[in-house]
């Protein structure tokens, strides 16, 4: 027959095994963005940025369901933006221009970006306030 057991007081308040899980649920997402090839960590870094400026109450990063066609358009933003930041590189630096840029290297580049972008409004959106991430 079923016994009812006296439940113990750490399962009553289950909330600090929680931030623990959450504590290391962004220890293993920073340690795995540190293995991210170098062209993709240098993107996330300036992506980051760029978010920074746009993370605040009422951005379009935060709305219900955000804009499709805005956030296409910040992405092709952070894209010029990294290409001109490269050609300038390139222009100062004549030793790493030995190698031309091939218009294949900026889809793929475009495309990391959007993958980035999204990943990055994601975690914005599920951080509260208090640095805990909701999954």
């Amino acid at each position: 027959m079923y016994e009812r057991k006296i439940m113990p007081f750490y399962m009553t308040y289950p909330l600090p095994m929680y931030y623990q899980d959450e504590d290391s649920v962004v220890r293993d997402l920073e340690y795995l963005q540190q293995m991210y090839p170098v062209e993709a960590r240098r993107y996330q870094k300036v992506i980051s940025g760029i978010l920074d400026r746009l993370d605040y109450e009422g951005s379009m990063i935060y709305d219900e369901y955000p804009d499709r066609w805005q956030l296409y358009k910040l992405s092709a933003d952070i894209l010029d933006r990294i290409r001109r930041e490269e050609e300038k590189e390139r222009q100062d630096n004549p030793e790493a221009a030995t190698e031309p840029v091939s218009p294949e290297k900026w889809k793929w580049a475009g495309d990391m970006i959007q993958i980035l972008l999204f990943y990055e409004v994601y975690k914005r959106r599920h951080n509260s306030r208090r640095g805990i991430l909701k999954f």
